[in-house]
Formats: C-alpha cells, sequence, structure tokens
C-alpha cells in the first residue's frame, strides 16, 4: 500500500491543486490530510491563493480517497463544505506490522505521545516542519506543510511506500527527509 500525506493546506489552492496533481501521478491509494484544510488561523498570513470554498470543491473530488483528522484551526463550519470526515482528532491505520497513529499534532506529538507500540508511527503536522526520525521504538514522521512552510524549508508532503518515509519538497520533487521502517 502507498500513501500520501499532506498537512496545513491553510486553504491555499494552489497548494492543493498541486498536492491533488502529484497524488494522482503518485498513484498512492490513499491520500492522508493532517487537519488545518480551509483556514489559515490567526497565527499564519494567508497562504497563496486563499480560497477556502474552492480548496473545499478540490478536496471533494477525492472524498472517496482522503482520511483526515481535524486541525487546530479546522472548525464544523468547514466540516459543512467538506464531503469526507475532518473532525476527529486522530485515526489510526493498521498495517501487517505496525500502526500509523494520525493525528494534527496540537494534541499529540513527540513529546507528548499517545499510547503507541514499539514500531509504530506517529504521523502529524501542526508544526509545518517536516520529520522523519526514530525516537526510541516509535517512528515521528511530519510531512510539513503545503502551503506555508516554517523554518527554512519548502513546502513538502509525504509518502509512505516500500517502508520508506519520506518528506518531499513539493515544487522540485526532491527528498528532504527520509526514514526506512525496520523490522
Amino acid at each position: 500500500m502507498k500513501l500520501m500525506f499532506a498537512s496545513d493546506l491553510h486553504g491555499s489552492l494552489s497548494a492543493t491543486e498541486k498536492i491533488l496533481e502529484l497524488f494522482t501521478q503518485s498513484r498512492a491509494d490513499w491520500l492522508i490530510l493532517l487537519g488545518d484544510l480551509l483556514n489559515h488561523g490567526p497565527r499564519n498570513a494567508l497562504p497563496d491563493a486563499y480560497q477556502p470554498a474552492q480548496v473545499a470543491e478540490q478536496l471533494n473530488l477525492y472524498r472517496d480517497k482522503i482520511v483526515a483528522v481535524r486541525g487546530n484551526c479546522d472548525s464544523e463550519v468547514d466540516q459543512m463544505l467538506l464531503s469526507f470526515p475532518i473532525t476527529a482528532p486522530f485515526q489510526q491505520v493498521l498495517l501487517p506490522t505496525r500502526r500509523l497513529f494520525l493525528t494534527h499534532g496540537h494534541l499529540y506529538h513527540p513529546a507528548l505521545l499517545p499510547p503507541l507500540s514499539h514500531g509504530d508511527v506517529l504521523v502529524y503536522g501542526h508544526t509545518h516542519l517536516p520529520q522523519a526520525e526514530r525516537q526510541g521504538g516509535i517512528y515521528c514522521f511530519n510531512p510539513g506543510s503545503v502551503s506555508i512552510p516554517k523554518g527554512g524549508f519548502p513546502a513538502s508532503y509525504g509518502i509512505l511506500a516500500q517502508d520508506i518515509l519520506r518528506v518531499v519538497d513539493l515544487h522540485s520533487g526532491q527528498a528532504v527527509a527520509e526514514l526506512a521502517l525496520t523490522h
């Protein structure tokens, strides 16, 4: 199974169109959205091409391929525009040898882990900073932000394929960070 991860779209139509184009090209099985889909929030500047209603329309075209969690900027009003659920604070993907715990990152994060087993993966967004690291027996993976990258990093997304977690530059396609999941 191949998974694509995107976080912190923050209503950017240009970033959303790009990630959906890459999702189609990648032939990933699922697009996992890690929250903060439509609104920019009070701590962020407006992203490029801020058009939250059009972002919702574009995402709805892929509703049968999206798994999503709620970010701190997502609301019940946002859910009214989206035809796939976004209000769960976390989701889990069960793989044959490990669990992916999907969350935005404002409730659970590397400094405050949910109950996870050795070899499980915490997948989160929120910080807009890419991460692909092992902390003890837990893997921590953050695809960064597709619309408002921080820390000098490029806009980015994530891929899980063949037990490799990879953060990928949204525009160049180059790997920003990479981590092999070992058994």
